[in-house]
This record gives C-alpha cells, structure tokens and sequence, in this order.
C-alpha cells in the first residue's frame, strides 16, 4: 500500500523559516517523481515544487528562490525547505508521488496542472505577520 506522511508543519512568523518533510513507503519510490503542492480555502491546489529521481526540480514562481525541494532516495523521503516565507504561504501543504508526471528540462508550467495518483493527508502550514 503506497504511503505518504508529511510531517513538519506549523506557524512560523513572515520571514522565517521552516522545513516540511515527506516520508514515503509501498511503492519503488526510486521510479517515481515527486511533489509538493499547497491548497488555502477557496482556491486550486498549487504546485509548488517537482523533483524528479535524478534531483530535476522546479518551482512555482511564487515560491522560486525561497523554497528548496528536495529528496533522499536511499531514506525515501523529500523535503521542502521554506525561507522567508510571508503570509501567502500560509496553506495546507501535500507530499504527491506520480510515476510518470516528471519534470522535464527544468519546465514549470509543463507541470503546474497535473494530478498526481499518490497523496499524503497534509501539513498545516501558518505564517503569521
């Protein structure tokens, strides 16, 4: 049975910082591409950050040089470092693993829209001004 459990959230003032970490099980997670999404009430679910097995990685632009994604695939797990985040970040945070939506050359709006097959049930992520 493939599991995601994101764990590392919680409130954080604007300009802080903070790390949110996915630990995944059940599935060959070496052949699997990996994301981070947010959603707020109201609003679409937003892909944040792609990583694929290789370390390719992209970012939405809203969260491009602020938030680092990335995954340790001998542990099988990812994380999503967040620096100087601001009240927009606040959000529930999802780990999502897909064997076949990857990043391809770095490409963000290739990506952006996609479904992945394999969720984890969230992390609340707070920023406070």
């Amino acid at each position: 049975q493939i599991r995601l459990m994101e764990s590392g959230g919680g409130s954080v003032q604007s300009g802080g910082s903070l790390t949110l970490s996915c630990a995944a099980s059940g599935f060959a997670y070496n052949d699997y591409c990996m994301g981070w999404f947010r959603q707020t009430p109201g609003k679409w679910r937003e892909g944040v950050a792609f990583v694929n097995a290789d370390g390719t990685s992209t970012y939405a632009d809203s969260v491009k040089d602020r938030f680092t994604i990335s995954r340790d695939n001998d542990n099988r797990t990812m994380s999503l470092r967040l620096n100087n985040v601001k009240p927009e970040d606040t959000a529930i945070y999802y780990c999502a693993a897909d064997p076949f939506l990857c990043v391809f050359e770095g490409d963000y709006d290739q990506i952006r829209g996609v479904e992945y097959d394999h969720w984890g049930q969230g992390t609340h992520v707070t920023v406070s001004s």
